[in-house]
C-alpha cells in the first residue's frame, strides 16, 4: 500500500507494466470494478549474445513506452506500477548505465562456477532460496558475471531487482522491492526481513538500492517522459515480483487459511496460514516475500513450459468421452516434463502408454499440471480454499482435477491478468473483491486418478533420490 493515503484517492486507472518471463504486457486496471480496461502484449525475446543469452531490454522499453502512449490517449492514466518475474537484476554503473547485458536465468552459464558459489551462499534456513540450477538464484548469476569479468565488481555503481529497474526507467528512483528479493534470490533473510550475508560476501555490500515494500510511491513520472508519452506527473509505485502480485488481492479479502497458485510460465503456488511443514529445499520448495513483509512458504514449477513442450501448439477438441477415455485407461504424463525445477527433479517424463490422439494428450496434460500442482500444495501445507490465477484458471479440466486431487473448494479468478489486479490494488486497498466462481464437486474417478499418478510419481522421485545419494561421496 502506497504510505499516502490522500495521494490515492482519486486514483482510478492504473497502467500496470508486467514483464512475464515469456511474454511482456500493458494492462489499464480500473480500481473501481477491479477490471482490466484493455490488455496489450508483446513477446519478451532474450538474445543470444555476445556475451550470453539477455533480455532485449530496448525492446521492452520500446513496447511499454509506445504502449503508454497510445493507451493514454483512451483512458486517463492515474498511476503506474511495475511487476515481472523474479531470478533477475539488473547492474547498473553509477552513471546508470547497464554494467553487464540482463542475464537470461535459463542460461547454463553459472554452472560453471557452482562449486565455487556453492560454498560461498548462505544456508537455506537463512534465506528460504533452494539451491537452483543455472540462473535460478540471482546471487549465482551474479557471482557467475563477476567470476568472468574481472572489472565488472569495479565498474557496478547500483544493483536493483527486475521490477524496480523499469520504475527507475519511469522515475530516475533506484529501489528494490522485498518480493523480488525474496523470490529465490539468496541475497535476503525472509525471516528477519533484513539482506543476508551474501551481498558481503560478493563484496557487493551498499551497492544494492535500498530495499522498499511493493506498495511504496517512489516517485512520479520523469517530466521528460510526461512529454514523451503525453501522460501527467502520475504516481509511480515500487513495483512487485509477479506471483506475489497474484497473492494480494487474497491477502486483502480472504481469511486464512487458504492458498493461490499464480500460473503462467512458472506455476506458483503459496500457502498462508496453512499447515506448518520444514520445507525441503531439493523439491523447488522456498520462502516468498508477500508485498506487506511476510514469509509465504511456496513451491512451483515450469507448468507453462511443460504445456507448451507437450502441446507443441496443437489445438484439440476437448469431450466428456476423451476424458473418460483417459480416467478409464488410467493414460498418465508422469513427471517430469523440465526436470531441473519443481517436486519432481531429476525425473524423465513419460508416458504410461501413447496418447491415441491430440484430444486425450491434451487431456492427460491438464490432468498432469494439477497433479504436479497438488503436490507443490501439499508440501508446503496448503489448507482452505485454493485460488487459481493466470492461464490455467481458463483450463477447466485443470480446475477439475486440481479440486478433486486437494479434496479441498477451489476458486477460479475471472482476470485475465491477475498478477495486473494485484499489482494496481497496492495503490488502494479499499476496493471490492475481484469476480471469481467456486469450483464446487470433486470427481470420484478423477481422485482416483490422482492417487495413483501421486504413488507412481513418488516412487519414481524416491528412487531417483536414490540413485543421487548412491552417487554422493562418503
Amino acid at each position: 500500500m502506497s504510505e499516502s493515503d490522500g495521494g490515492t484517492m482519486a486514483i482510478k486507472h492504473v497502467a500496470v507494466l508486467d514483464v512475464g518471463k515469456t511474454n511482456a504486457k500493458v494492462a489499464v486496471v480500473d480500481l473501481t470494478s477491479l477490471t482490466e480496461l484493455t490488455v496489450r502484449r508483446a513477446p519478451n525475446a532474450v538474445l543470444p549474445g555476445p556475451p550470453y543469452p539477455h533480455f532485449d531490454i530496448d525492446a521492452l522499453w520500446t513496447f511499454f513506452s509506445a504502449s503508454l502512449r497510445d493507451l493514454g490517449l483512451d483512458f486517463q492514466i492515474d498511476g503506474l506500477a511495475v511487476t515481472a518475474h523474479g531470478a533477475c537484476g539488473v547492474l547498473l554503473t553509477a552513471t546508470g548505465d547497464l554494467a553487464a547485458p540482463v542475464l537470461d536465468y535459463e542460461f547454463d552459464g553459472p554452472e560453471e562456477t557452482r562449486k565455487t558459489y556453492d560454498e560461498l551462499r548462505p544456508d537455506f534456513s537463512e534465506t528460504g532460496s533452494p539451491n537452483l540450477r543455472n540462473g535460478l538464484t540471482l546471487g549465482a548469476q551474479i557471482h557467475w558475471q563477476l567470476s568472468r569479468d574481472p572489472e565488472l565488481r569495479s565498474n557496478i555503481g547500483h544493483m536493483v531487482t527486475w521490477p524496480q529497474y523499469w520504475a527507475w526507467r519511469l522515475t530516475g528512483k533506484l529501489t528494490c522491492d522485498i518480493s523480488s528479493l525474496g523470490c529465490h534470490t539468496d541475497l535476503w533473510n525472509p525471516h528477519l526481513g533484513t539482506w543476508s550475508s551474501l551481498p558481503d560476501r560478493l563484496g557487493l555490500a551498499g551497492r544494492f538500492a535500498s530495499p522498499k515494500r511493493p506498495g511504496e510511491i517512489i516517485g512520479t513520472l520523469t517530466p521528460s517522459l510526461q512529454t514523451e508519452l503525453g501522460l501527467k506527473a502520475v504516481p509511480v509505485l515500487c513495483g512487485i515480483h509477479d506471483s506475489n502480485a497474484s497473492l494480494v488481492p487474497h491477502l486483502l479479502q480472504q481469511e486464512p487459511p487458504f492458498a493461490v497458485v499464480s500460473t503462467g510460465t512458472w506455476v506458483v503456488a503459496m500457502a498462508v496460514g496453512g499447515a506448518r511443514r520444514n520445507l525441503d529445499a531439493s523439491r523447488d520448495t522456498l520462502i516468498n516475500v508477500s508485498a506487506f513483509g511476510e514469509a509465504v512458504p511456496s513451491a512451483r514449477f515450469m507448468g507453462g513450459r511443460e504445456f507448451e513442450l507437450m502441446a507443441g501448439g496443437k489445438p484439440a477438441i476437448l469431450t466428456e468421452d476423451s476424458v473418460k477415455r483417459v480416467l478409464d485407461s488410467s493414460l498418465m504424463l508422469l513427471p517430469a516434463v523440465v526436470s531441473d525445477s519443481g517436486p519432481y527433479q531429476g525425473c524423465e517424463a513419460r508416458w504410461s502408454e501413447t496418447p491415441p490422439d491430440d484430444a486425450t494428450l491434451h487431456v492427460a496434460l491438464a490432468f498432469y499440471l494439477a497433479l504436479m500442482t497438488a503436490a507443490c500444495l501439499r508440501m508446503i501445507g496448503a489448507a482452505g480454499p485454493t485460488l487459481v490465477e493466470g492461464p490455467l484458471a481458463r483450463n477447466p479440466l485443470f480446475c477439475r482435477m486440481l479440486r478433486s486431487s486437494t479434496e479441498r473448494p477451489l476458486i477460479v479468478s475471472a482476470s485475465s491478468t491477475g498478477t495486473a489486479v494485484g499489482t494496481a490494488l497496492l495503490f488502494s486497498p479499499r476496493i471490492g473483491s475481484p469476480q471469481k466462481s467456486l469450483v464446487q464437486t470433486a470427481d470420484p474417478m478423477m481422485l482416483a486418478y490422482a492417487r495413483s499418478w501421486t504413488s507412481l510419481a513418488e516412487s519414481l522421485y524416491a528412487s531417483v533420490a536414490q540413485q543421487r545419494t548412491d552417487r554422493s561421496p562418503p
